[in-house]
């Protein structure tokens, strides 16, 4: 099973620019959580102070009682082993084959023979989708199996924790939607602790359990996914709208005289019911997901402590799976 992964008041400067400030929230122990906001949030920077290769000014990430911030360098160096990373790009290398790109984690940190190097990259390349590839270069295939071989290097030394980097940038919607239900499956199979740093609302509304926002230097909100999806902080709403209209600007966040010129327009938007998407479930032939049960006993336990409408859609989340009919989500404010 994952990892819990614990932040507590992280706080993450460049020179005098504020990245994001006192980011608390805990990544639930074999769980997919999502990480969205608009272009130049610091969600990247985000990932790289978890796996402690940015060093955040204030705060703590514990893991296994390690604090990837303040511990020890070794402490931290042996406790990075736990995760597996999928950056933006894939990330690899351009001279080598597939199969040698997503073996180069086993022959660097592992002492293993090549022939069990070699069976644990086929079962890799097998679990992505890839076989028959592997002896091609990057610069041979197309973006999508880029992202999915950076998917496989990513697994071959059995994380418990793993974080992804946009992993759809780039890719058209089919093959994203292909990428969503890969990270379902692999979470099926492996229940590892997962975080998908994304802006992609397709990704967002079907693959987490969990769901937060980072924006104006600070984390909006974060928690169980029916929460953000019927959020009426306007900034969520626009998101999630893909609304001009909202604090979200072209460049930068908008003046306050903006904002209210556009305020009666955000309200009558924001009075439409939005409705929830299923969560993708594993494909067929592969076990369900145990993370389901866990996050049910975890999200019922705390129900009494969200807002209505999270409340009413986690409700009918759990009726329709026990064969109840699909209902609208009200608004924020409706008394439900």
């Amino acid at each position: 099973m994952g990892i819990e992964v614990v932040v507590e008041g992280l706080t993450k400067s460049f020179g005098k620019q504020s990245i994001w400030r006192d980011v608390t929230l805990t990544l639930p122990a074999g769980e997919v959580s999502v990480m969205l906001g608009p272009s130049g949030t610091g969600k990247t920077v985000f990932l790289k102070s978890l796996i402690g290769l940015l060093k955040p000014e204030k705060g703590r990430v514990l893991i296994n009682g390690v604090d990837m911030v303040n511990s020890p360098e070794r402490d931290i160096y042996e406790t990075r082993k736990l995760f597996g990373l999928m950056f933006q790009d894939g990330a690899l290398f351009g001279s080598m084959s597939l199969f040698d790109n997503i073996a180069f984690p086993l022959r660097e940190h592992t002492r293993k023979k090549e022939s069990e190097i070699r069976r644990i990259v086929m079962e890799r390349i097998e679990v992505v989708g890839l076989l028959g590839a592997e002896g091609k270069l990057p610069g041979e295939i197309s973006g999508g199996m880029r992202k999915r071989a950076g998917l496989a290097r990513a697994l071959v030394l059995d994380p418990q924790i793993i974080l992804c980097d946009e992993p759809d940038s780039g890719l058209d919607p089919v093959r994203t939607a292909y990428l969503s239900q890969l990270l379902i499956d692999l979470n099926a199979q492996i229940d590892a602790t997962m975080l998908i740093v994304t802006h992609n609302l397709d990704i967002a509304a079907t693959v987490p359990d969990n769901m937060g926002m980072l924006f104006r230097r600070e984390l909006v909100t974060f928690g169980p996914r029916e929460v953000l999806l019927t959020s009426e902080e306007p900034v969520v709403a626009q998101f999630l709208d893909g609304r001009r209209e909202g604090p979200i600007g072209m460049s930068e966040e908008k003046d306050a005289a903006t904002l209210a010129a556009e305020a009666d327009a955000a309200d009558a938007a924001a009075a439409r019911p939005r409705t929830i998407v299923p969560q993708l479930e594993p494909s067929p032939g592969l076990p369900p997901r145990r993370a389901v049960a866990r996050r049910r006993d975890r999200v019922m336990g705390m129900i009494d402590q969200l807002p209505p409408a999270a409340r009413s859609a986690i409700r009918r989340t759990y009726a329709e799976s026990a064969g109840a009919p699909t209902l609208p989500i009200p608004a924020a404010g409706s008394g439900t």
